[in-house]
Parts: C-alpha cells; sequence; structure tokens
C-alpha cells in the first residue's frame, strides 16, 4: 500500500474514515478507482423524511452512486443525479457539489412501497439522468440512461458500457446499524475502471472464424483479473465503521499492489439559503405570489431537500 508522495510502500492504515472518497489505483492492471465510505452524511439525509426503510436503502445507494461519480470534478464543478420513472419512487436526486457537499430526496407512493416490492420494482421503468455543470462552461453535459425495472447498480453498468465505453465495476451498499445510541444508516460504494495506457497484447485469432465475419472482441486479461478481484468485495465490508477503506482495498489487490491517493471528505449541505428563496419569491407575479399566502397572512416555504422551512412577509416583496 502505497500514497502517491511515497516513495516506498507502508501499511495500510487502520483508521476507519466516514464519510470520505478514496482513490486509488492499481498500475500493474492499468485500473482506477474510488471508494466511498458514508456514515453521519448519509444518515442526515436519510432522516429527513420518515421515509419506508426500502426507500432509505434505494436513496442511500444513489448517495453513494452520486458521491462516487460526484468526486471526480475534484475542486470545483456540480453533479446530479436524477431517475424519472413509473415506479412507487418516481423520483430521487442527489447533488454533489465539489469537492464533497451532498443533498438529496426521494420522492414515493406510501402505498405502493408499502405492498412491497424489490428495488427494481420501487425504481421502474424510465430513465437515470447524470448531469455535470462546470463554472464558466456555456454548456453542460449531461448523459442519460434507460431504467428498466432493475437496481441502480445496474443501470450504472449500462450507463458506462453505452455512454462512457470504459470496462467498469459498481458496488453500492446500505445498512442500517443499531447500538445502543440507536439506529442509524451507513452507505458505501466501489467503483472500479478499466483505463490502459497502452494496448495490451491479445492472443491471436485462432483463425477457424468463417471467412468475412467480425471477430469479438475478448475483454483484456487484465480487466478480468481486476473485475474478479473487485467481485469478492462484501456487502458488510463496504459499511464495516471498524475496516479502513484502505485495509479493504489491500485485502482485494495487495497482490498486484495499490495506490492510494488523498481522500475527499464529504458532509451533508444544502444549497438552500433564506437570501435564494427570498430572491425566487421575488421573481414570481404578484398575482402567484398573493397565491402562496396562507391562513396566518405568511408566505411559507420548506425545502424538499433539508425540510428547512422558511416564513415570508409577503409586504416585503410588494
Amino acid at each position: 500500500m502505497t500514497r502517491d508522495s511515497d516513495a516506498i510502500g507502508r501499511p495500510a492504515s487502520p483508521i476507519a474514515e466516514d464519510d470520505s472518497v478514496l482513490p486509488f489505483a492499481v498500475d500493474a492492471l492499468d485500473l482506477r478507482g474510488r471508494l466511498v465510505r458514508l456514515g453521519p452524511a448519509a444518515h442526515s439525509i436519510l432522516t429527513h423524511y420518515e421515509y419506508p426503510p426500502p426507500v432509505a436503502r434505494l436513496l442511500g445507494e444513489a448517495i453513494a452512486l452520486a458521491a462516487l461519480l460526484g468526486s471526480m470534478l475534484e475542486a470545483h464543478g456540480r453533479f446530479q443525479l436524477q431517475t424519472r420513472s413509473d415506479g412507487p419512487v418516481d423520483m430521487l436526486v442527489v447533488d454533489c457539489d465539489a469537492p464533497g457537499r451532498l443533498r438529496g430526496f426521494a420522492r414515493f407512493d406510501a402505498d405502493r412501497v408499502a405492498e412491497g416490492a424489490a428495488q427494481g420494482a420501487l425504481l421502474g421503468h424510465g430513465h437515470m439522468a447524470l448531469t455535470v455543470e462546470r463554472p464558466g462552461d456555456a454548456a453542460r453535459y449531461q448523459g442519460v440512461v434507460a431504467l428498466e425495472g432493475d437496481s441502480l447498480t445496474e443501470a450504472a453498468h449500462r450507463y458506462f458500457r453505452q455512454s462512457e465505453q470504459i470496462p467498469s465495476f459498481v458496488k453500492l451498499t446500505v445498512a442500517e446499524s443499531v447500538t445502543p445510541a440507536g439506529r442509524s444508516w451507513r452507505a458505501g460504494g466501489l467503483l472500479l475502471q478499466y483505463l490502459p495506457t497502452t494496448q495490451r497484447p491479445r492472443d491471436l485469432d485462432p483463425g477457424d472464424a468463417p471467412e468475412g465475419a467480425e471477430a469479438e472482441a475478448a475483454e483484456d486479461d487484465a480487466w478480468i483479473e481486476g473485475l474478479s478481484l473487485a467481485s469478492t468485495t462484501q456487502d458488510h465490508e463496504l459499511v464495516d465503521p471498524g475496516l479502513s477503506g484502505e485495509r479493504l482495498l489491500y485485502s482485494l489487490f495487495h497482490e498486484r499492489g495499490v495506490m492510494v491517493f488523498p481522500p475527499t471528505q464529504l458532509i451533508e449541505a444544502c444549497r438552500c439559503s433564506t437570501e435564494k428563496v427570498a430572491d425566487l419569491l421575488r421573481s414570481f407575479p404578484l398575482e402567484d405570489r398573493r397565491d402562496m399566502v396562507g391562513d396566518d397572512g405568511k408566505i411559507g416555504v420548506t425545502c424538499e431537500f433539508c425540510r428547512t422551512h422558511r416564513v415570508f412577509d409577503p409586504a416585503d416583496f410588494e
């Protein structure tokens, strides 16, 4: 186990860090990846509403996936994961503002969720959009992949296969732990990608294919090995508060050597503010603002993400 600033290897750190993304590389196999461990940040987001456990787990996986992908923006930019579908959970939204500010919420039909459904059935059919915005850029990048009654993990694999065309492996896990201090949510995720710097040699074509037939590209041996190693990751290892990320990566890739880079710290933080909400209210016509006035003569606005409730005097906008 080495860090990018180390000239020689060192033992894997036993210190488990919550709410962080740990980038790593396995140079011998041309692999790059990220490991996310979420504790208090995930728990805070998942307890803003009284989500049924299946919905909380689904939103927790979306948070872990957004953290893995959004942390690639490094110092600046905004990443959003959003799903829209016909399932009991008809919308998921998770924002990741670089370098590590997270927020998210789920919209769901309580009656349909109560009927019981697997994760894929919760999502239903629709689409998942991944959007990247950078300050100063005139355009934004958006990738869209279909939801076909499967899981977020399968949708992520489909996205990398169709949009990025990068061999990728994604594993997401959410767990609710019970301690003397109470119940708490944890989430974790692993992203592994094959990014060869040069073309690796392949076995020669056996030459027995029919004339004119196109040979199907075989998976690279290095990627097959990396995928096999990553696939041994157990769900509990991604959310175990006593297992450090470095030790987990070492257990997976020590035979080939794994290098870790400085982690990105994550926090739960909403973009809303009293000033932003007031500016939004000012943008509405007078008639629309009057329709927002409640029985108490005030305008009340609640943020969908953090559930912060703010009250405004209509006279302040006239």
